[in-house]
């Protein structure tokens, strides 16, 4: 069973940076994509940025040029660095596997709130 813990999220104003973390444990860590996914209230999860194991990397158009995802695949991690935040990007943070499955297991997210 995977474990997933995100943290790394809050309050930020408008145009403000956080950076968000997952601590995997996953003895395939190192072979499998990584992504991140939101889920912006009342809206389903839908991903955000995705990196391959050896790190090519896939954004979300929303979020082209402002986010950057890295994975450390020594300690079983994978980050996403957020700058110039929008309103828009709030929302509960997660990461998984990329595809997630319909089963998959998942953390319990951490929230990022922007105000305007």
């Amino acid at each position: 069973q995977v474990q997933l813990v995100e943290s790394g999220g809050g309050l930020v104003q408008a145009g403000g940076s956080l950076r968000l973390s997952c601590a995997v444990s996953d003895q395939h860590f190192e072979i499998n994509t990584m992504a991140w996914y939101y889920r912006a209230p009342g809206n389903q999860r839908d991903w955000v940025a995705r990196i391959t194991p050896d790190e090519r990397t896939r954004y979300k158009d929303s979020v082209e040029g402002r986010f950057t995802i890295s994975r450390d695949n020594a300690k079983n991690t994978v980050s996403l660095q957020m700058n110039n935040l929008k309103p828009e990007d709030a929302g509960v943070y997660y990461c998984n596997i990329w595809p997630a499955t319909r089963n998959a297991d998942w953390g319990q997210g951490t929230q990022v709130t922007v105000s305007s």
